[in-house]
């Protein structure tokens, strides 16, 4: 080595710790400013409860987003404040927190029935169960996560699930009906009914595709995780016979992701479509002549991949269904790809190399089209840690911390979702909600005990 190629060197290895060092710092002062924030904010996801709903609850925040009860919402905004509880809360703090913990299971577990049928919402004002009864298993209802909900809030108050005892009923009747009204029986996937209040609004293997056809692999890890849940509370109930058919659930779902969700070919998890002609023998005349319709060889598969790049096909490693060696390929072939998830500020919504990729602001749908959200860093980011990819976990835990510390001291508060190359919030100041579980990453990285959801 020649001694300028020797001093190029070093100059490059010192600008390099001196970047890294400048960015450290930085993260360092938006730590604290987060900390700051959200531990003087987080009770104003606080609502008392009137009108429809009965209960004390939590609301996402913001205004677009006051005095409403959402179903997935409520469930991470808990998650995150639990670890504000735990880092700065009181006894006397946790347990006023308990009341609008469980209240948010119970006020839609209060709309339960025979039916299996709870709201995905509530508003103050609203009817939940305003649905004509020949029309309730053609809607879409309470994502599965309502289960997982109560699991986490029986887990932090040492596995005591009484105060869910008389509405379990109600619980397994919800989780009934999404098998049996929401589940197609070849593939044993669990799909959308429509493109309506879905979480991820305008993914595309769901958004204005035909209804019942979209076997979503962000639904289908959701429910595995859902009957996971359903087990442990029949546990704490000691009904374990009911928890063993739920785990019997949960082991043929599995199967049934892996069987069709699973692409060897680009080491990815894909969502289904279902959308195919049944077989059946008839007669067709288009050709001059009756034919009894392809009867050599009709179709001997039951769904057909859709090979569109979402952030939901990470969820496979949040919820455990991957295997190690699938781990391995979606980490390092799509996780760390720039051209693909891997933005400067955390991980793509959609892959850039979609041609529906934009990243535009729109309400209604929210868009999930590219932009960054702090859910989707947040639950790639566990599935990460949970597979060993520390390094990984840890990248996005501090891109994830700059996004949001620079938001709170450009702007003083949060933001529904931003611009993946440069950050720039785009819509909806005042978000709280998930956004918060920016402090679990926190405390994962600072080596504090971390608040888990189930």
């Amino acid at each position: 080595m020649t001694k300028k190629t020797t001093i190029l060197l070093s100059l490059l290895l010192s600008y390099s710790f001196s970047v890294y060092c400048q960015q450290n710092e930085s993260n360092v002062n938006y730590k604290s400013i987060i900390k700051s924030k959200i531990y003087k904010d987080y009770k104003g996801m606080y609502r008392k409860g009137s009108g429809s709903l009965i209960y004390p609850f939590l609301t996402p925040g913001s205004n677009q987003y006051d005095n409403v009860l959402w179903d997935w919402d409520s469930w991470l905004s808990n998650i995150a404040l639990r670890q504000i509880l735990t880092d700065i809360g009181t006894a006397k703090d946790k347990q006023e927190a308990l009341k609008y913990e469980q209240g948010c299971v119970l006020n839609f577990l209060h709309y339960g029935d025979w039916d299996g049928y709870l709201p995905i919402v509530i508003w103050e004002d609203s009817k939940p169960r305003d649905i004509r009864p020949e029309n309730i298993y053609d809607v879409n209802m309470h994502k599965p996560v309502l289960a997982q909900h109560a699991a986490f809030i029986t887990k932090n108050i040492r596995g005591n699930a009484e105060w869910l005892r008389e509405k379990f009923f109600h619980l397994q009747a919800f989780v009934n009906s999404y098998k049996a009204h929401h589940r197609n029986q070849a593939t044993g996937l669990y799909y959308w009914q429509n493109d309506v209040a879905i979480g991820v609004d305008n993914d595309p293997s769901t958004f204005f595709r035909p209804n019942k056809s979209s076997a979503s692999i962000y639904l289908n890890c959701l429910m595995y995780k859902e009957l996971q849940a359903m087990v442990y509370l029949a546990k704490q109930l000691n009904q374990t016979a009911i928890g063993d058919e739920f785990a019997n659930d949960a082991v043929a779902l599995k199967a049934a992701i892996q069987k069709n969700c699973w692409d060897e070919r680009d080491g990815f998890f894909y969502s289904v479509d279902l959308n195919l002609k049944p077989i059946d023998n008839h007669q067709d005349n288009t050709l001059g002549k009756s034919f009894i319709i392809h009867s050599g060889y009709p179709r001997d598969y039951d769904c057909l991949i859709q090979r569109i790049g979402s952030w939901s096909g990470f969820l496979a490693l949040w919820s455990g269904i991957a295997t190690p060696e699938q781990a391995d390929r979606i980490v390092k072939e799509h996780y760390l790809n720039a051209k693909t998830f891997n933005a400067p500020t955390g991980v793509r919504t959609l892959s850039k190399m979609e041609k529906m990729y934009s990243v535009r602001a729109s309400a209604n749908p929210s868009n999930w089209r590219g932009p960054i959200w702090g859910i989707s860093n947040y639950m790639v980011f566990k599935g990460l840690e949970k597979y060993g990819y520390k390094k990984e976990a840890k990248e996005l835990a501090e891109k994830t911390i700059s996004l949001f510390g620079k938001d709170f001291e450009k702007n003083g508060a949060l933001h529904e979702y931003y611009e993946p190359e440069t950050g720039e919030p785009l819509l909806n100041k005042g978000f709280q909600n998930w956004n918060y579980l920016v402090i679990n990453m926190i405390a994962w990285l600072d080596g504090q005990t971390v608040v888990e959801e189930f």
